[in-house]
C-alpha cells in the first residue's frame, strides 16, 4: 500500500523539481527510483497472491475433510430429510466460493482499507481545500454502493438456494433413471428440470445485471472527481497558489482512490456470493 502510494508523489517530485528546470540528472534519478518501485511492488503483489492461494487451498483441504466427516456422524433421519444433492453442493460448489473468498477477498480487504487511508492522508497534505473538492463526489458512491449491495446479497442467496434445487433434483433423476423409464416421466422431469434451470438462470441474470451498473457507475463518478480536480485545480495554477506537478499527482491519486474502491465492490460480491 505505502509503495502505491509513492507513484504520484514520485511523479509531482519529477514534474517541479527536474522538468521544470530542464534537471536531466535529477529527473533519470526520479525514473530510476520509479521503476525500483514498480520492481519491488511486484515481487510484493507475487508474494501476496502465491501465500493467499496456498493457504486458501490448505483450508479447503481441512473444510473439506470436516464436512465429509460430520456427514458420516448425521443419523438416518437427516439424510431422508435433507436431498443428496444439497448436500453435494455444499460440499463442492459452496466450499468453492469460500476458496475464492478466502484466497482473493478477506486479506485483499485490508489492503484495500490501508491504500484509501493512505490515499486521503496524502492528498489533504498536499492541497487541503482541493481534496475535499475531490472527495465532494462521495456522498453519491456511498448511496449507490449502500444501494447494489442489499440488491446483490438478495440475488446471491437466490442463486445459491436455487443451484441446490438443480443438484438435488439432478441427483434423484439419476439415481432414480430406472423408476423414470418404468412410469415414462421422461418429458414431464424434463419440464420440471427447465422450470429449476430457468428459475436458476433468472437469478444469475440478476445479480449480472446489478454488477454490470454499479462498476460503469464507479468509473462515472471517478471522472466526475478528475473533472472537478482539473476545474479546480486549473484555476488555483493559474493563480500560482497550486503548481502542475501536484496537479498531476492528484490526478494519480483520485485515480488510483477509485482502484480499492472497485476492487472493495469486487470483494463484496465474492463474500454476497
Amino acid at each position: 500500500s505505502a509503495l502505491q502510494l509513492a507513484g504520484p508523489y514520485l511523479t509531482k517530485i519529477a514534474i517541479d523539481r527536474y522538468i521544470v528546470t530542464r534537471n536531466i540528472s535529477g529527473l533519470s534519478r526520479i525514473a530510476l527510483i520509479f521503476v525500483a518501485v514498480l520492481i519491488v511492488t511486484f515481487f510484493l503483489r507475487y508474494l501476496q497472491i502465491y501465500i493467499m492461494q496456498f493457504v486458501g487451498q490448505k483450508v479447503m483441504f481441512d473444510l473439506r475433510m470436516k464436512l465429509f466427516s460430520h456427514l458420516q456422524e448425521m443419523s438416518l433421519s437427516f439424510f431422508d430429510k435433507n436431498p443428496v444433492g444439497r448436500l453435494i453442493t455444499r460440499l463442492t460448489n459452496d466450499v468453492e466460493v469460500l476458496n475464492e473468498m478466502l484466497t482473493s477477498g478477506v486479506i485483499a480487504i485490508f489492503g484495500d482499507i490501508f491504500s484509501l487511508i493512505g490515499i486521503v492522508i496524502v492528498m489533504l497534505w498536499l492541497d487541503f481545500t482541493l481534496a475535499l473538492v475531490s472527495f465532494a463526489i462521495l456522498p453519491l458512491l456511498i448511496y449507490a454502493t449502500l444501494f447494489f449491495r442489499q440488491k446483490m446479497r438478495k440475488s446471491y442467496r437466490a442463486i445459491r438456494t436455487r443451484l441446490a434445487r438443480i443438484n438435488a433434483f439432478l441427483q434423484e433423476s439419476i439415481v432414480g433413471i430406472s423408476i423414470i423409464q418404468i412410469f415414462n416421466r421422461q418429458k414431464k422431469n424434463f419440464g420440471r428440470f427447465e422450470g429449476l434451470n430457468h428459475r436458476y438462470l433468472e437469478a444469475s441474470l440478476q445479480s449480472i445485471f446489478y454488477h454490470a451498473i454499479f462498476h460503469p457507475l464507479v468509473e462515472v463518478v471517478g471522472s466526475v472527481a478528475i473533472a472537478l480536480i482539473v476545474w479546480y485545480g486549473g484555476g488555483q495554477i493559474l493563480n500560482d497558489v497550486l503548481t502542475f506537478g501536484a496537479l498531476v499527482a492528484f490526478i494519480q491519486y483520485v485515480q488510483r482512490f477509485f482502484d480499492p474502491i472497485r476492487d472493495l465492490s469486487e470483494k463484496y460480491t465474492i463474500m454476497q456470493s
